[in-house]
């Protein structure tokens, strides 16, 4: 059997013009695990309300971040594949969960290569619903209809790999050295609380009180996004060696009205700088490309909301993008599974 690889993201209108980004919104929103709510009520507040309003919006945020080479998160996806395909002898292919870069093209691609076992490796180190879980119901729904003879092998989330979790302090700890700063935010994208239940496979193991993310083993910590969101900042704290108190969780990037995982990024930055913190640096962890998510929300508006309140110096620390190390631990993670018996962490 030849082995291809598939790397996944969550993809990008093809252009920030209205038009583009309406139809990549829908697609978005429309998805059952993204707002997870009866088709009608979905049908309804996606294409009777969001893509009436949002659209022209989004796209003005999208202009903002918008490359030369295009969409930042396709752009720097495409760099990292690039750098993967370097260090592996199978091929590598690239695809978006929504948009263009279909799934269905990305199997395809490989499949013209002759593959026939393909593992694919959603790019977030967090497990969550609206992220890996649709990545890979969508794969086996592809793989039925289009690819009956290709074997797919999934990847857990890789939040807690050794490797991982250096490659991210350091890439943390480059921009913190030397960098005068009171407070450094780790800021992940944030889902709905119900989301956190659906997902406990232990069926009401989790209190949502935050004190069971911190148990040292937990059949509910392997689908468990806040879990892994805490256990990142943890580990990342434990190997720069910062200060309690010098560093916290929060969670950006809420729709709607329905309790989101707390606390709020935005409302953070508010508090903290009308209490007088002064200069703050601020990591997204969730996200391994630079996207509108980090690029306009966190280091735009993020940035304004803590000068509006008194705050003077606010530092975004970059995703991985298409870092060397990053790679090598992708690299990694493909050839433990075709050479199981190479052991890298």
């Amino acid at each position: 059997m030849k082995k291809g690889i598939l790397l996944v993201n969550l993809g990008s209108p093809d252009s920030p013009n209205p038009k583009d980004v309406k139809k990549y919104l829908g697609e978005f929103l429309m998805d059952e695990r993204v707002i997870d709510v009866p088709l009608w009520a979905r049908t309804l507040l996606v294409k009777g309300i969001i893509l009436n309003t949002r659209p022209k919006a989004s796209a003005e945020a999208y202009k903002k971040i918008w490359w030369e080479e295009g969409s930042p998160l396709i752009v720097l996806s495409e760099r990292l594949q690039e750098k993967v395909q370097k260090k592996v002898d199978y091929p590598v292919a690239l695809a978006m969960r929504y948009g263009s870069m279909t799934l269905k093209n990305g199997l395809q691609e490989l499949v013209d290569k002759g593959c026939t076992e393909i593992k694919t490796i959603p790019l977030y180190p967090q497990f969550a619903m609206a992220t890996t879980e649709t990545i890979d119901v969508k794969i086996d729904e592809l793989v039925a209809e289009y690819f009956p003879e290709v074997k797919i092998t999934r990847t857990p989330a890789f939040y807690n790999r050794e490797d991982y979790v250096n490659v991210l302090s350091k890439s943390i700890g480059e921009v913190l050295t030397g960098l005068d700063y009171e407070h450094i935010l780790f800021s992940y994208h944030g889902v709905p609380e119900r989301h956190i239940r659906k997902s406990d496979i232990t069926n009401g193991n989790c209190k949502m009180n935050g004190k069971c993310c911190f148990k040292m083993s937990s059949k509910q910590h392997e689908f468990c996004y806040r879990h892994q969101c805490e256990i990142t900042t943890v580990n990342v704290a434990k190997k720069l060696g910062l200060k309690n108190g010098t560093y916290s969780t929060t969670f950006q990037s809420r729709l709607g009205f329905d309790p989101w995982l707390k606390p709020y990024t935005d409302r953070t930055i508010e508090r903290m700088g009308k209490a007088g913190t002064k200069k703050m640096a601020i990591v997204t962890p969730a996200f391994v490309s630079d996207c509108l998510e980090t690029l306009e929300e966190i280091a735009m508006e993020g940035e304004e909301i803590f000068h509006e309140v008194g705050g003077k110096e606010f530092t975004v620390i970059p995703c991985l993008n298409e870092r060397d190390d990053f790679a090598q631990v992708l690299t990694n993670i493909i050839e433990e599974w075709a050479t199981p018996e190479i052991s890298t962490i």
